[in-house]
């Protein structure tokens, strides 16, 4: 089983959103993921997507959009991100979600000898910014639930996924980076940045946890494949190519 991820899909909700409104590069951007997708993965492999999978507001508009990747080969793991307003309460989600996709939210599931795990996240608070710091610091207290939760399933390899970035730029320690480590986690796998932004993120070896930052115009909109497993290593620093794409 090779494990591949890709993040902030982005796609239209029903509404045919024009993704190119945020640079050219944009254009058609979920065709060519389709289509490397369809070239690089079997129906054994994993895929990890995390969040910002949909610009919908309500779960029914969002469908579409999950169905869209539900057609391409491989189990999907999904998470929530910033903009995924359509994530409704995850027992309702798990009942309508494709055949071979699977959500996260604070716990962990286990594919073989992998188990994956995770939450949102959220921006690291700055000084004094009360309300910051209360959404960070439940997020932090999800995380910890969920690596619990996936201590408790075994398996030889343990994946994390965030959507906000664990470390914050350059990889400075965060509260969240630190009990990665402190659970001994092999992979963290993240999105969220763009543009500019990705300049500061981190793919690779840090402390004792790999990062993988995975935001598709990252990518340039190809699939990212952690290193391990049959393929052996990963994308050649694909990730790490950070252009000066536009912000989401």
């Amino acid at each position: 089983m090779n494990i591949f991820a890709i993040g902030d899909l982005h796609l239209p909700g029903g509404d045919n959103k024009p993704m190119d409104v945020f640079g050219a590069h944009w254009e058609g951007h979920f065709s060519r993921i389709a289509q490397d997708w369809q070239e690089k993965v079997s129906q054994e492999d994993l895929v990890l997507i995390p969040g910002d999978i949909s610009w919908a507001m309500q779960l029914e508009p969002a469908l579409e959009d999950l169905r869209m990747i539900g057609h391409l080969p491989g189990k999907k793991v999904i998470l929530r991100g910033n903009h995924d307003y359509w994530w409704c309460g995850i027992n309702r989600l798990r009942e309508v979600l494709p055949e071979n996709m699977y959500a996260i939210q604070n716990d962990a599931m286990r594919f073989g000898d992998t188990v994956i795990c995770g939450t949102r996240g959220w921006t690291l608070p700055a000084a004094g910014n009360a309300e910051d710091e209360k959404i960070y610091s439940r997020e932090l207290i999800r995380m910890e639930l969920s690596l619990s939760s996936a201590r408790k399933l075994g398996g030889s390899r343990l994946i994390v996924m965030c959507h906000y970035p664990p470390l914050a730029d350059g990889g400075v320690e965060t509260r969240l980076s630190e009990l990665l480590e402190a659970y001994q986690v092999d992979d963290a796998v993240y999105g969220h940045l763009h543009g500019a932004s990705l300049r500061g993120a981190v793919t690779g070896l840090h402390g004792t946890v790999r990062y993988h930052c995975v935001s598709c115009d990252g990518l340039k909109f190809k699939m990212y494949r952690l290193p391990g497993g049959e393929a052996g290593q990963a994308n050649g620093g694909e990730a790490a190519e950070n252009g000066a794409h536009a912000a989401l």
